[in-house]
This record gives structure tokens, sequence and C-alpha cells, in this order.
């Protein structure tokens, strides 16, 4: 069985049947759409660029062909691991041999004044992008909480639609956790040029709806935002309720080994919800991007499978700004590297960034140059101390400098 009919539980099902199994699968979603991908939903989908069939993970007819009862706008309530059995929100139950979740995360909410005021929106589910599209088209000016991918897309987005957008983050830059000031400060300049302001360093204290409809915002320091509409875009938390009340390890995530396994061996996690251990990194981490929705399932139903294969793909995202595509591999925390080095134009955007700890190579993010993921992927995994000056020099072919 599987609980959660995202990306992850889809390719869950599909890996099941891959690897060779030929027994009952029960996929359980509680939307009412097939499985379907997300980043669709804050790029082509919202900018108008493509159709929702696209984002589809299998064609309709996909699940009964393979023997997949699959099972929509049906909640999980309660897992009784005992006698290793699901409960539904109904009060039915069904049985199951091995279980993997891949419940995903829900967008973090602000509890302030005017949270749940009419014109309010969060993105994470198809009605989400439906409702951001058309607030697109009847508004003015658009607040964005929180300068992450998902606030900065939307941003590009309304832009591209001719809505004027202010962007409210706490800390100095947009991704500043996640890239650093030497990278983050590509983005800022990015969505500066196209028309963006931003407030930084500072936070909402109220939402302004005087008659249930947003008006405007009032930041911490004072000063009051005319809009129409306000996306909160300040991260996820993960889906763990169900692993929680049934005694797993829950920590930021579902925790499971290099495996997926949980402490429970009849019980795996995958995809937004999983904190794993990684191999390569040595470490826990949860990564809530679509790389591994798509590539960590495979690993979980060999473990289901009784297989002991193990996950240790390397954390891989990437986003669509404007004229600006980027490709990100690796993972780096803040304060686990010691210099940013750029190979090729950062001011035309048309580079490659480099995190580097010791001289080795944490990380890459390749911005408007294409099909070197894979190099970047070796020089990562291979540990090799680089040369510095050689990997600045984009005459210089990545796969051939790097050792000293």
């Amino acid at each position: 069985m599987i609980v959660g009919a995202g990306m992850a539980g889809a390719k869950g099902a599909e890996a099941l049947r891959d690897q060779g199994f030929d027994g009952r699968i029960t996929l359980l979603g509680d939307e009412p759409h097939r499985p379907y991908e997300r980043p669709p939903l804050s790029k082509d989908y919202l900018l108008g660029n493509a159709e929702f069939d696209a984002a589809y993970v299998h064609p309709e007819n996909w699940y009964a062909d393979n023997q997949v009862d699959l099972r929509l706008s049906t909640s999980a309530r309660q897992i009784d691991r005992s006698l290793r059995q699901v409960e539904l929100a109904d009060g039915s139950r069904l049985d199951f041999d091995k279980l993997m979740l891949a419940t995903g995360a829900h967008p973090r909410s602000i509890p302030i004044p005017g949270h749940d005021a009419e014109g309010v929106l969060h993105l994470r589910r198809v009605g989400d992008s439906d409702r951001i599209k058309q607030a697109l088209n009847d508004i003015e000016h658009l607040v964005v909480v929180g300068a992450g991918w998902i606030g900065l897309e939307v941003a590009s987005a309304a832009r591209q639609a001719g809505v004027g957008v202010t962007v409210v983050e706490t800390a100095e830059l947009p991704l500043l956790r996640v890239l650093g000031r030497e990278a983050a400060e590509v983005f800022a300049a990015l969505h500066r040029e196209k028309g963006v302001s931003f407030r930084f360093t500072t936070a909402l204290d109220e939402i302004l709806a005087p008659s249930g409809q947003v008006t405007g915002v009032r930041l911490t320091d004072g000063l009051e935002i005319e809009a129409q509409a306000v996306l909160v875009a300040v991260g996820v938390e993960p889906d763990v309720e169900l692993a929680s009340e049934a005694k797993l390890r829950v920590s930021n995530g579902v925790l499971v080994d290099a495996t997926l396994r949980t402490a429970d061996p009849n019980i795996v996690a995958a995809g937004d919800v999983a904190n794993a251990f990684h191999p390569l990194l040595g470490k826990q981490i949860r990564v809530e991007h679509w790389a591994n929705a798509l590539n960590q399932p495979a690993i979980a139903a060999s473990s289901m499978l009784g297989r002991d294969s193990t996950y240790s793909e390397l954390p891989y995202f990437f986003t669509d700004q404007y004229d600006l595509g980027m490709e990100y591999l690796g993972h780096v925390e803040p304060g686990e590297y010691d210099e940013v080095l750029f190979r090729g134009d950062v001011e035309t955007r048309e580079f490659i960034a480099f995190w580097l700890s010791g001289g080795r190579v944490l990380a890459g993010m390749n911005v408007n140059v294409w099909d070197v993921t894979e190099q970047i992927k070796t020089l990562i995994t291979s540990g090799t101390t680089v040369d510095r000056q050689a990997l600045r020099d984009p005459s210089v072919p990545l796969n051939e400098h790097v050792a000293r």
C-alpha cells in the first residue's frame, strides 16, 4: 500500500511493477486528481504556457492497465502497525503487508491578523495555482511573503502578467540560506531589473482586510503596502501526522535510513516527507524537490520487496524565472563552505557557480549553461581537490582540469 498519490506515490507504484511485484497495490490520495507533478504549478501551467494534462505522472488508463487500485479523494486517518492496517477517514480499514508513506508536505501559514482573508493565497496544489492564475488576471499589485523558490517563481509569473510585485523577506537577500550572499545577489538583481520591489529584514504584522478582502499589508517596520492579494510562500512542513501517531521516529520528516526504511521494517517513506540518511553526505537530509519524488520511490520499492538498495542521488532542483534557467546539484548548509567560485559571465547571467570547502566541490549551479550536470556531479562525488584557476576558466573543459 502507498499513502500519498503525488508524484512520489505514483512513481512508487510504477517501481513496484517495474521490479516484478505482481501483487495488490493500493494507492491512496486525498486529492480528486490522479497523481501529477508540482513544478508546473509555479512555472509553465501558472504562466499559461502548458495545459494541466501535461503535468500528470501517468496517462489516465495506466493505473487500471497496471492493476493499481487508485483511490482518489481518500484520506488515511491512522496506521495500526500491530495489525498492519490503515484506517481511512470514513472509518474503514485496509490491510497492508508493506507500506510506503509518500504524504508530502503542506504550506506553512503565518498566524497574524487577516491570514484567512479573501485574497490570501498559497501554492501547493493545482487548485492553488488556478486561484493564483485568476488573481493575476484581476489585480494590480501582489505582495509575496517569502523570497524562496516558490515566492520568486510566482513573482516572475506576476510580473510577466503585468502585475506589480512587492516581496517581503526576513533575510537580507532572496534565497540567502540556500545559496549564500554571492549567488543570492544574482536573483535579487534579476528581479529588481524586472520591476520587483523588495522589503528585506522585515515581516508582515497584519494583512489588511477591513471588509474580509485583502486591501494591503502592514509590515513590522510600520510600512503599509496596498495590494489586492497576498501570496504566503514561507516554506512547507512535512506531513508527518500519520507517522507520528503511529509512533514512528519523526524529526523534520519521517526518519529513514539510506534504504528509506523507517524503524518499522514494514514501512518505508519517500519524497518530501522522508528525512533520509545520505551515504555520500554522511547525514540525514530532507529534500523538498521534484528529483527526490522522481527517484527515491524506486529505492523505497526495492526495500519493500526485501532488497537492500540505497539512495545516494545528489539533491537536484531547477528553476525558471523570466529568461533565467537554472539547475542546482549538491547540498550545502550555511557555514559548510568557504568559497563560492564563478565560471563564466555573472553579469549576463551565463555562468556556473561552485560551492567549495577545502578546495573540494560540494555543489554546483549552472545558470543559462546547459548539459553540464553530469560533469558537476563527477566533481562533487569524486571528492577531488580542484584546480581553482582552471575551474574558473570556461575554456578548460570541466572534465579535464580537476586534479592537482
